[in-house]
């Protein structure tokens, strides 16, 4: 029996007990819930003591308790509880006493009550994950499923699907989509966790783009194993066999081969940093010179020792041991052999523009938001491919409108020098909704941003009056706010007329 046959079978009883993300969440409380993000299953365990129905699904699924046989059978049913054993989901020893060794865990994915069937890790148990170890729905792949767009395409590829987690999130947008993996396990999960939400996906098994040589496609996500270190691999899920970033760099470089016209890609990618070469001219040296649009962004950066030590806390070993110290100097010596001093860690998103140059922004974006990026990252590549298009008479000669929610933000400091009361200190335009961008501005760009309106007067035209009502030179005004509302345009501060009607 597969796990893939059993897998509807075995949703439609979760569904039907209320074992969901929200249903667990209710049925423990903040307090309990809490402790399950933070991997402390005793709390778990008291707070679901009882003997109800969910109660024990919590813990012979997430905190993998041992139970008897005959308790599992209870649970799901005597037919459904040996096709988990027949499928060595569970475990049975000579006491006949069962446990489940799969993490097979509900998840609300995209709006949507999904279960990711994926090994056991060690947020419940004691555990080391092996080296065929198949990741479930970790910090990376959420992130990734924030950034990935939802909107309706002909065709998906989920490059290293493992668990199946992004494939998940693209469920209902797409007309077809096809999942590789290298990893015949991961693919025997993903399986399983596309069988559980009713799904018919492509699985192809393969290195990189090798399953789909050839072929090309409207939309494109990877969470590949993009971990920075020696050209060796420890953990498929998480090791590429490359060295350094190599990894990052081979799916970011022929990610755009694979695009079909107008298509796009959402890449998990890591970067060095170095002092020969800035993190953001590597990563562009990536891409092709001509036919992408990409838009590269770095959300955090670790130092060496920090990142070493985020790994091997990650596999479980115990940064005080002598294996810890062994891998931490091996890592680090490599690092200072090729100049490392940093490592980056963001999205890139690619779209396919045809003939044209190559359109590239590489940028850090360290601050705090909520929203999905997604939504963003389609509106971004919508915003420059009308500032692409235009001149910079023509984007003087258009109309703008002040994003809705915009801020403006006057700051002032205590008055050192006079000692008493405040003095200006910066005039800022901060966006209240996506990635929350923010720009220093001046008093004249403020009020000129003020002053647009889709329906009224062009930006040429706005620099004109208030030149005019502030005695200063108009074209001197307007040389200087075109490319300065250009750049509140690429952050979505202000919006091009044509864009939003």
């Amino acid at each position: 029996m597969s796990l893939a046959a059993l897998a509807p079978e075995l949703t439609a009883l979760f569904a039907d007990a209320g074992f969901t993300a929200d249903g667990i969440a209710a049925h423990l409380g903040p307090d309990a819930t809490e402790a399950l993000h933070r991997g402390e299953p005793a709390a778990v365990r008291y707070a679901a003591a009882d003997d109800s129905t969910l109660s024990r699904l919590i813990r012979v699924f997430v905190l993998r308790d041992a139970v008897p046989a005959t308790e599992l059978a209870e649970l799901l049913g005597a037919t459904l509880a040996t096709k988990l054993i027949d499928a060595r989901a569970v475990t049975v020893d000579r006491s006949g006493t069962v446990r489940l060794v799969l993490d097979i865990r509900p998840h609300v994915i995209v709006g949507e009550n999904r279960w990711v069937f994926s090994d056991a890790d060690a947020s419940m148990t004691e555990h080391v994950p092996g080296p065929d170890h198949v990741l479930g729905v970790g910090a990376a792949s959420l992130s990734l499923l924030q950034s990935t767009p939802v909107t309706p395409v002909d065709t998906v590829l989920d490059l290293g699907t493992g668990s199946g987690v992004q494939a998940l999130g693209q469920l209902g947008t797409a007309e077809q989509v096809t999942a590789t993996d290298i990893h015949p396990r991961a693919l025997e999960l993903a399986a399983a966790t596309f069988a559980g939400a009713g799904a018919q996906v492509e699985l192809l098994q393969g290195a990189w783009f090798e399953p789909v040589a050839g072929r090309r496609f409207d939309r494109i996500v990877a969470n590949p194993p993009f971990v920075v270190g020696l050209p060796e691999v420890g953990h498929v899920y998480r090791d590429s066999g490359l060295n350094l970033d190599g990894a990052s760099e081979l799916v970011v470089s022929r990610a755009p081969e694979h695009l079909a016209p107008g298509g796009t890609a959402h890449l998990l990618a890591a970067w060095v940093h170095t002092h020969e070469q800035s993190w953001a001219a590597r990563v562009a040296s990536w891409l092709p010179k001509r036919g992408v649009a990409a838009w590269i962004i770095e959300r955090d950066v670790a130092d060496p020792a920090h990142y070493v030590g985020t790994w091997l806390r990650d596999e479980s070993i115990d940064p005080r041991s002598p294996a810890a110290a062994a891998r931490t100097e091996a890592w680090l010596r490599h690092f200072d052999e090729h100049g490392v001093t940093g490592i980056g860690f963001g999205f890139v998103a690619i779209r396919d523009i045809g003939d044209e140059p190559s359109d590239i922004m590489a940028e850090p974006m360290p601050q705090a938001f909520t929203d999905p990026l997604g939504p963003e990252i389609e509106e971004y590549f919508d915003r420059i491919g009308w500032l692409r298009e235009r001149t910079a008479t023509e984007l003087a000669d258009a109309t703008y409108l002040a994003r809705p929610g915009l801020a403006r933000e006057d700051i002032s400091q205590a008055d050192t020098d006079a000692g008493v009361g405040f003095a200006p200190a910066a005039l800022r335009l901060t966006r209240t909704d996506g990635p929350r961008w923010r720009h220093d501005v001046d008093k004249h760009l403020a009020a000129i941003v003020a002053g647009l309106h889709p329906h009224g007067l062009s930006l040429r035209e706005t620099v004109g009056l208030y030149a005019l009502a502030n005695d200063l030179e108009e074209e001197a005004l307007l040389d200087s706010a075109v490319p300065a509302v250009v750049d509140l345009v690429r952050h979505g501060l202000v919006l091009p007329a044509e864009v939003i009607l």
